[in-house]
């Protein structure tokens, strides 16, 4: 069983930054696939980000693209959403989410929620 928690959310200005973490609190963190998703009222879920076991094959959204950055550090069972240049369209409750192989995500935090402010 995987535990995630968010965390690193709140207020920001536009063009501002934020970095959301993600604990997790299985022994097994670093075999997988880690991805941070959102979801903003009215909308439906959307992908942002993903990061692969080790770390060094990442994919985003293009609408992310170039702005944020997603890392992880297994030693610490966490992984990272590094957030710059935020626009009021990113406001949005994000959400980690953690899948092993070809499966679908099966485990997901709570949320932690971004708000941009023009």
């Amino acid at each position: 069983q995987v535990q995630l928690v968010e965390s690193g959310g709140g207020l920001v200005r536009a063009g501002g930054s934020l970095r959301l973490s993600c604990a997790s609190s299985g022994r097994t963190f670093s075999s997988y696939f880690m991805g941070w998703f959102r979801r903003a009222p009215g909308k439906e879920r959307e992908f942002v980000a993903a990061i692969n076991w080790r770390g060094d094959s990442t994919s985003y959204a293009d609408s992310v693209k170039g702005r944020f950055i997603i890392s992880r550090d297994n030693a610490k069972n966490t992984v990272y959403l590094q957030m710059n240049g935020l626009k009021a369209e990113d406001a949005a409750v994000y959400y980690c989410a953690a899948k092993t192989g070809l499966n679908d995500y099966g485990y997901w935090g709570q949320g932690t929620q971004v708000t941009v402010s023009s």
